[in-house]
């Protein structure tokens, strides 16, 4: 492998890190490898500290590519609660609110999901990386300002619902789509299409163009793989930023 001409790594996130947190251990471990400071990476595509599953990264020169795979079909496995919300729409915040979900029936489920199959307007989350005026809108948020963020144009090419449990007020659904599409936003929608409330109890990004969750390495698992490569670049040892 030869990671300053570029290579292209795919990695199965962890819980409760953050898609920057990932790529830091990573670039760290592959520097050291090396024997440089810093070596240049990126990840196309964020995946919330809360959520797992793939997470590209690249380094070198294929740090050009990240755009171009940003906009690969991705695909997620996502729970929810029914008939409660979050601030967050996830399990960052605690309940916020509650509401009734006997209504609830699995017909008037997959008649919702089948609502949201094509072009559809999201309005991000208050708490994402989204930009306001030049700052991240969850910095705004936790400084207790308020922040209002337009409807973007998104594709979800298809929602299949793989579970409901009217008893438990849960619900698992399979989720392809394209670039920009917040799973917490769709929950909180889902909710409210069904005259309740929903939020997210897990993410689990299971593919990302032609790259397979099953495929990826877990970033427990990465110094041994990192130390099993066969690495053409070594010989630069000694540069100090690559």
């Amino acid at each position: 492998m030869n990671f300053t001409q570029g290579e292209i790594i795919c990695l199965d996130k962890p819980y409760g890190m953050s898609s920057f947190g990932a790529l830091a251990r990573v670039r760290y471990l592959i520097s050291q490898r090396l024997g440089v400071k810093r070596l240049k990476t990126g990840h196309a595509g964020t995946l919330d500290p809360l959520a797992t599953g793939v997470l590209i990264l690249c380094t070198g020169r294929k740090t050009k590519e990240i755009e171009r795979l940003q906009y690969e079909t991705k695909e997620y496995v996502a729970t929810m609660r029914l008939g409660a919300t979050t601030a967050s729409y996830d399990r960052e915040h605690t309940v916020d609110s509650t509401y009734p979900t006997a209504h609830i029936t699995r017909a008037l489920v997959e008649r919702v999901l089948a609502g949201f199959v094509g072009e559809i307007d999201q309005v991000p989350p208050a708490y994402s990386a989204c930009k306001v005026d030049g700052d991240r809108a969850y910095k705004l948020m936790r400084k207790g300002r308020d922040v209002e963020l337009k409807p973007k144009r998104l594709r979800i090419d298809a929602i299949e619902l793989l579970d409901f449990n009217p008893a438990a007020r849960h619900l698992a659904v399979r989720v392809v789509c394209g670039k920009g599409t917040y799973i917490r936003a769709l929950a909180r929608d889902i909710g409210r299409a069904l005259g309740s409330g929903a939020f997210l109890t897990s993410l689990r990004r299971t593919r990302v163009g032609q790259v397979r969750v099953e495929n990826c390495v877990t970033l427990d698992d990465f110094p041994a793989w990192l130390a099993a490569q066969d690495i053409e670049d070594n010989t630069l040892k000694g540069d100090q930023n690559i």
